[in-house]
């Protein structure tokens, strides 16, 4: 039987601490990317348990990314990235799709992104500009219309969705989906806050947005349920911007003890909507946002939030949609990727 290659097999190997290699593979802060880049590309070449499938797709040390081009030998054809949104440079799938191109670009796939306008969602069309003869996958970002979803699933492509619609109706899409996990460091943190006797906890953010929003909103609404707590009606505020958390808070009586927020951007508009009558935190009110995005840390004060190791789900998409792409027959599967409470001034001193 093989030796499971753990961090320190990895560190030995390449002479560094064991600490250097655990801040590579969990994509933390502090480390330079020629050093993060070696240190994976070690971990694939050994076998490491989140890269093992990727053994194939290992990038010799020193080498360049190679371009590949239709026509040229080796090339596998088209994944098309749809999106219904502008990815911003603080969205955390920027990241991911930087590593994700890198891959399957070793593949011998290339990587196209397609905007889907808002008048292909009402008139369920695909962009312009995709041409489905070269496309061999599909990856779906910010893509939330449940109807839209259900066509592109009919179209007989492999499929990806990373995060997807909101499925608190029961339905699932029929094809593979990965999310961060949304719900154990949401539940560790409402637990965190009741044993701090932090027993009024609200939640913001349209948890209809998205199944993300929903898990986390299912996973706080839940642990206070489970703590044998209610949770006030008053203290949800199902809005995402400003402009329409504002005139509820502005309403507000009292405050809740701890506001969860659906992610950072909602965090700070919350920030802005609290200071515009007078509210500070966190004096007067906790707040916890999830997706550790540049801005939470920039915030004043910095945001408690739940980090997403965009590294994991870059590798996780691509063996997803890959081994898809090469057995279509296989069970649809939905894949949630590890994530990480931390913990920051915006909840005071813990």
């Amino acid at each position: 039987m093989n030796k499971k290659v753990t961090i320190q097999d990895i560190a030995d190997a390449l002479c560094i601490s064991r600490n250097t290699v655990s801040k590579a593979i969990n994509n933390a802060d502090g480390l330079a990317d020629s050093t993060r880049e070696k240190i994976l590309q070690k971990a694939v070449e050994m076998g490491y348990k989140q890269f093992s499938y990727a053994g194939s797709i290992a990038i010799p040390r020193n080498s360049t990314l190679p371009t590949v081009r239709p026509g040229a030998s080796g090339y596998q054809g088209e994944i098309a990235l749809l999106t219904g949104a502008f990815l911003t440079h603080s969205h955390f799938a920027l990241l991911m799709l930087d590593k994700f191109q890198r891959e399957i670009s070793q593949l011998g796939y290339t990587m196209n992104t397609h905007r889907v306008t808002t008048e292909d969602f009402v008139r369920k069309t695909l962009p312009i500009t995709l041409h489905l003869e070269q496309v061999r996958g599909i990856v779906c970002i910010e893509m939330f219309d449940w109807d839209y979803d259900e066509m592109l699933c009919g179209l007989d492509i492999p499929i990806l969705f990373v995060d997807g619609p909101s499925r608190r109706n029961g339905k699932s899409l029929p094809a593979d989906q990965l999310y961060m996990d949304n719900i154990t460091e949401t539940t560790k943190f409402v637990n965190d806050m009741l044993a701090k006797g932090r027993t009024r906890i609200g939640f913001v953010g349209d948890y209809d947005h998205c199944q993300s929003f929903y898990e986390r909103y299912t996973a706080f609404y839940l642990a206070v349920a489970m703590a044998g707590y209610s949770v006030d009606p008053a203290f949800v505020i199902k809005y995402n911007h400003l402009e329409e958390m504002q005139p509820v808070i502005d309403s507000m009586k009292a405050l809740p003890d701890v506001f969860i927020c659906a992610n950072d951007f909602v965090a700070a508009d919350l920030l802005q909507a609290l200071a515009a009558v007078g509210k500070r935190v966190p004096d007067d009110v906790l707040i916890c946002g999830f997706d550790d995005s540049a801005e939470s840390r920039l915030s004043k004060p910095p945001l408690t939030t739940v980090r997403i190791h965009t590294q994991i789900i870059a590798f996780t998409a691509v063996h997803l949609l890959i081994s898809r792409i090469q057995e279509p027959s296989l069970d649809y599967r939905t894949v949630h990727t590890q994530t990480d409470l931390i913990y920051r001034e915006s909840t005071g001193r813990m």
